[in-house]
């Protein structure tokens, strides 16, 4: 067989192995809790007889062998001649485990050469031999076939070397494979069906299996009467080494699985980029091209080129689930290995995620999992004792949202005992006791994450050595995530992790400082702000010797760019350009001199000499071919020490943001009007950006107005159509709409005014005018009744139910 052919096999065999021994073990498991049906113990029966007929095939022989016997067993299961055990589920499982670390030897060897369980054999054929028909007890041992006969009445052949053959290299090798010892192979492969397209054998006679054990040696020896229909004792896998098996049972394949429809889309766009591509080529020769046409054919290139884009970033989006399906086996290993009981709740397996995301929270998600049952749920006695039930419980929750994925991991555990955690930072060494009183309960959560922490009495199998949540922040934030926990003593734990659907082309802000441009992922962005003339010098305070700026009554830090980076000051610092940042769930301002534009960016690796500053997460080609540097929210946040705030500065801000919260309540409101309506306003909570898109953007979408916006369909409503005595037109025909992007819960809506006005501060007062449906009531502001807006009355008239449900 050609080589190449033969490792193009080898890696498909792999690849579907992998994926089948990952279905396996969640049909164990689910036979384990429920109650066995035909359909389950098929599929079960499908992935280890097409395992052992590909891998037989491949010579691949000791895969074979282990796997037939596996087989024997699963067969007696399906004609019902044994009856489902938590026995039987814990051998079966132990053979998923052998079967994965061949395959995992193959992977790395090229071999099935690796230290399987030496009595998971025995145990399998004891369990086979274990049977509960009386006619397969009492049945009669077949007669000698010529595929039974010993070993001693072979004849034996000598080996002959490749010298000595008229066969080239890789003929020999392929034909040293009948070179093997006979050990009494399975039924005939023609009856059996070869494994390669799931085929399912047909059922053999019931006098066939009673032989079987007999043609599986040299694997194990035969049984002996006295314990062949004994029970065997159930070998229980330690979750560090089956889980670990099982974590890395999918290490670097290269394949991955894309819908046909999603190539034939991309096939067709690579056939139009082709006809565009001709249209410039003639265009270019051409003398005095009209501008026109060149703007056509560069506007079609673009259209082509994202929609190209988009298809192929879907050909490397996953459903988490990939990554889901390993954790129920881990749930039941660590809690038989700790004597808990624990359920596994597992929504939305089928949020997608770029490969290479999940590949990078393969290892955090394993931690936490082990980490909630460890340290989480309680024993089944205590949590009776607490009036729960016996069973624990973990929920792990995926979802999309505001173009990240959020992931959740609930458990109703014991909850984080802070003073506990307290005590153990401290009895580590970790930070100073006078330090370990001063922190909030949130700095408090936040001190499991740190390197060496752990609760732990003992260190065991499952934890105690303080590598775990720590590897879980760090290994997040590489990929531009963040990690929060909250708790209820006693009730429980939640964490969530926010993380980035794709790190290959990013949507950024581009900012200028001192000359050079920098990017700035959008994921990290909350809003811009620009003060001018005195407003800027009257903005600036100072709270423990740093600069911060008061937005919405809250203390903002603020983080100077050429500071930090120690560049030049700017030429011009009359005006202040403030990018509002998120990071490790706290907010900061980002002084920059000038705010450019947003782009998608392709983000490049940085080179060795600049893989080591956290305050860059990479770096970009611009269109003009210059070089931008991405900037990493969180490293530049650690870097000014914004989030590392020592005790006496944190009860500063927290004092002075009290004492502003103690004052009277005041309200921001976005002022702005309608024709015929000259004041009106809205609350900014409910204004998540002010847009202005021309008019030639508008479009239709399911019998709306909408508009495309950052890759989504926006859909508008005109204000001015709900509101009583506002006139139908809101602006000119050729001029731009003024829009305020109306968000909650994952849904937006853009709202059509016509002049927006200002931004204010004011004390509510809110006297109720008449009952004009879309208005709340009216207010004196600067001077003049002002009425205020009521969003949730207007998308209801609207028919704008899903947003006003949210």
């Amino acid at each position: 067989m050609n080589t190449d052919l033969q490792q193009q096999f080898i890696r498909d065999l792999l690849t579907e192995s992998f994926e089948g021994l990952d279905r396996y073990d969640q049909a164990i498991l689910h036979l384990e809790q429920h109650t066995a049906g035909d359909d389950t113990l098929n599929d079960i029966f499908r992935v280890v007889h097409t395992l052992k007929g590909t891998a037989g095939c491949l010579g691949f022989h000791q895969i074979t062998k282990i796997a037939h016997v596996g087989e024997n067993l699963l067969d007696a299961l399906r004609n019902q001649q044994l009856a489902f055990s938590p026995n039987i589920a814990a051998v079966l499982l132990r053979l998923s485990d052998a079967l994965r670390s061949l395959l995992q030897a193959i992977e790395t060897t090229g071999r099935d050469e690796a230290a399987v369980d030496p009595d998971l054999v025995t145990d399998l054929e004891a369990l086979r031999n274990t049977l509960t028909s009386p006619a397969e007890k009492s049945a009669p041992p077949p007669s000698v076939s010529g595929n039974s006969l010993p070993a001693s009445a072979l004849p034996t052949f000598e080996s002959v070397s490749p010298a000595d053959l008229p066969l080239s290299a890789d003929e020999f090798a392929a034909a040293s494979l009948l070179n093997q010892p006979a050990a009494t192979p399975p039924a005939p492969a023609f009856n059996q069906g070869w494994g390669l397209f799931d085929d399912e054998p047909a059922p053999a006679p019931t006098a066939a299996p009673a032989a079987t054990p007999a043609t599986t040696a040299p694997v194990a020896s035969a049984t002996t009467p006295a314990t062949a229909h004994t029970t065997p004792a159930v070998h229980t896998t330690s979750p560090s080494s089956s889980s670990a098996a099982h974590a890395s049972s999918h290490t670097n394949h290269s394949t991955v699985r894309v819908d046909v429809a999603l190539l034939d889309k991309l096939m067709n766009l690579v056939g139009e980029l082709v006809l565009s591509r001709n249209q410039l080529v003639q265009l270019s020769q051409t003398r005095n091209v009209a501008p026109r046409a060149l703007n056509d054919v560069a506007q079609r290139f673009n259209l082509i080129t994202s929609e190209l884009q988009e298809g192929v970033m879907k050909t490397r989006m996953q459903p988490i689930g990939g990554v889901w399906g390993k954790f129920p086996r881990i749930v039941r290993d660590v809690a038989r290995e700790l004597g808990k009981q624990v359920r596994l709740e597992m929504v939305g397996a089928t949020t997608e995620l770029d490969r290479t995301v999940i590949e990078s929270i393969r290892d955090p998600l394993t931690h936490i999992i082990r980490n909630s049952i460890d340290h989480g749920i309680e024993s089944p006695e205590r949590r009776l004792a607490a009036g729960k039930s016996a069973e624990g419980h973990i929920l792990m929750r995926a979802y999309h949202e505001g173009g990240q994925v959020n992931i959740e991991i609930i458990d109703d555990g014991a909850g984080l005992n802070l003073a506990r955690i307290r005590q153990k930072a401290v009895e580590k060494n970790l930070i100073s006791a006078a330090d370990a009183a001063a922190l909030s309960d949130r700095e408090a959560t936040n001190l499991i994450f740190l390197p060496g922490f752990s609760t732990a009495e003992k260190i065991t199998n499952v934890s105690g050595r303080g590598v775990g949540m720590d590897v879980v922040k760090t290994n997040i934030e590489k990929i531009g995530g963040s990690v929060d926990v909250s708790s209820t003593l006693g009730q429980g734990t939640t964490l969530k992790i926010k993380i980035p659907l794709t790190l290959a082309i990013v949507p950024a802000l581009i900012v200028r400082a001192s000359g050079e441009r920098f990017a700035i992922p959008q994921v990290s962005l909350l809003e811009l702000l620009r003060l001018e003339g005195q407003a800027a010098a009257d903005a600036l305070e100072k709270v423990y010797d740093s600069p911060v700026f008061r937005l919405r009554g809250n203390l903002l830090p603020l983080v100077f760019l050429h500071r930090e980076l120690k560049l030049k000051p700017p030429a011009d610092d009359t005006a202040l350009n403030i990018v509002v940042l998120q990071a490790d769930q706290r907010s900061f301002g980002l002084v920059v001199d000038a705010v450019c534009d947003t782009e998608e960016i392709v983000v490049k690796p940085l080179g060795k000499h600049l893989k080591g500053l956290p305050i860059y997460a990479g770096a970009t080609i611009m269109g003009d071919g210059r070089v931008a540097l991405i900037l990493d929210a969180l490293g530049l946040a650690q870097h000014a020490r914004v989030l590392s705030e020592n005790p006496d500065r944190a009860r500063t801000f927290a004092a002075t943001e009290n004492a502003a919260a103690s004052s009277a309540a005041r309200s921001q409101l976005l002022l702005f009007s309608l024709p015929g309506r000259p004041r009106l306003a809205l609350p900014l909570d409910q204004a998540a950006r002010l847009e202005e898109f021309p008019a030639s953007a508008v479009e239709s979408s399911a019998g709306r107005e909408a508009v495309q916006y950052r890759g989504q369909i926006l859909p508008l409503l005109r204000l001015a159509r709900f509101l009583p005595g506002s006139s139908a037109a809101t602006s000119d025909a050729d001029g731009p709409l003024r829009v305020i992007v109306y968000r909650k819960s994952g849904h937006s809506v853009g709202i059509i005014v016509g002049q927006i006005h200002d931004i204010i501060e004011h004390t509510l007062d809110l006297q109720p005018g008449s009952q004009t449906s879309g208005l709340l009531g009216s207010t004196v502001v600067q001077g003049k009744i002002t009425d205020l807006v009521d969003v949730a009355a207007v998308l209801q008239a609207a028919g704008f139910t899903s947003v006003r449900a949210a």
